[in-house]
């Protein structure tokens, strides 16, 4: 489809509506952010997909030379172009089997399953398999379509957005912030809900883990790793990094990726952390009841010198990861996977923890936008969390209502 006719769906989540773009469900089909190992046509018909082929942003299909198996590892490999849509229906709505581009479309790639006897034909009145990936996800729309949202506002600069800002009293924009800020945290909670709610705690702990590895450019691979390799099989030693690197050769994003976020290095560090910690989600769950509920009206200055965040940061990084994961990292796990599943998982109000905690891998531009708004002192208001999501949710909505 040419990106001059873009298709979006409304749907509902859980703090209103929100639009996922055909777009995305485009880039879902070519970083493979989906169970390639269940993935099968909608009459039950296994697909393995080999390659998701080149990504057409012209007109004509979607995605052009892909190469797939349907029926089986012995089947034989099928080339062809790919169709994306939202709907199956779009097809003919499109008119799709008349336009002569479309003759080599061999897959149709859809996010909702189709109604039951639907089908999709070709210009010849053949069938097309077609396949759902609603099923296949391993996070919600709403997960997807928030984590799109903060990926395209990473690369905009702030200054505009800070200027609009730049006008409001301090405790306005403190307000600001901190109801920006519990948004995000309750939206955090909620996709953690779902997640503990799919997998359970120890997969679901495994499946975090993996992504924040993966943070920000591969996350999708270490997830199809993360369901394909479950934390059992890394614990018996029977999971060897190098092996896993290269069963995901040809998906793994390099360009631009510092020596440190090297996914065969973030492997490798993951099984270091298992073999000195193979129980961790356990120690995870123990710690609960040793975190800080600092006061939530506090200056975080107060809060982490009160309540020892430094000492806290290093009991947690050696008794969880075994020393292994430190620096930003180890923030950006605390803050997105830790204490959301712990929150979840043990009733405790954990908010102003995660408030008050360090920003870990958060997008430069919005520290830099707080020191610009005069926020930040570094003494006794030093970066934190909550404040950097505050600004960073209200972005986000800026940018969705205009």
């Amino acid at each position: 489809m040419s990106t001059s006719d873009p298709v979006v769906a409304e749907l509902q989540g859980l703090f209103g509506a929100f639009s996922f773009p055909e777009k995305l469900l485009q880039k879902i089909w070519l970083r493979g952010d989906f169970d390639r190992a269940r993935a099968a046509t909608v009459d039950g018909q296994p697909v393995q997909v080999l390659h998701p082929g080149k990504w057409n942003l012209l007109g004509g299909p979607d995605f052009l030379g892909a190469r797939w198996r349907v029926g089986g590892w012995n089947a034989p490999e099928i080339s062809g172009d790919v169709e994306v849509h939202l709907r199956a229906e779009d097809w003919a709505a499109h008119r799709h089997a008349q336009d002569p581009a479309y003759a080599r479309v061999r897959l149709h790639v859809v996010l909702f399953p189709p109604p039951t006897g639907q089908v999709t034909r070709g210009s010849a009145g053949e069938a097309i398999p077609v396949l759902a990936l609603l099923p296949l996800l391993h996070r919600s729309l709403e997960e997807f379509a928030a984590d799109e949202a903060v990926e395209t506002l990473a690369q905009r600069p702030l200054a505009r957005v800070a200027e609009e800002l730049a006008v409001l009293p301090g405790a306005e924009l403190e307000g600001l912030l901190r109801r920006e800020a519990d948004r995000r945290w309750r939206q955090k909670g909620h996709f953690a809900r779902l997640r503990l709610e799919r997998l359970g705690w120890e997969a679901a702990c495994h499946h975090a883990a993996l992504e924040v590895l993966g943070f920000r450019f591969n996350r999708a691979p270490m997830l199809r790793l993360a369901g394909e390799f479950p934390l059992p099989a890394w614990v018996a030693g029977t999971v060897a990094p190098d092996a896993l690197y290269t069963h995901e050769r040809d998906h793994w994003s390099l360009q631009g990726v510092r020596p440190a976020n090297h996914p065969r290095t973030r492997l490798r560090q993951y099984a270091e952390w298992i073999r000195l910690r193979p129980d961790w989600p356990a120690r995870l769950r123990r710690e609960s009841g040793r975190l800080a509920l600092p006061d939530s009206t506090a200056g975080t200055r107060e809060v982490r010198s009160r309540h020892g965040f430094a000492a806290q940061r290093e009991r947690l990084a050696v008794e969880i990861c075994g020393g292994k994961l430190g620096g930003t990292r180890f923030d950006t796990l605390v803050c997105d996977a830790l204490l959301p599943l712990l929150a979840v998982e043990s009733g405790r109000a954990l908010q102003a923890l995660w408030f008050h905690w360090f920003p870990g891998d958060l997008p430069p531009a919005i520290v830099g936008g707080l020191r610009q708004l005069g926020y930040l002192d570094g003494r006794e208001r030093p970066a934190s969390q909550g404040a950097a999501q505050g600004l960073l949710g209200w972005w986000v909505e800026r940018e969705n209502a205009g």
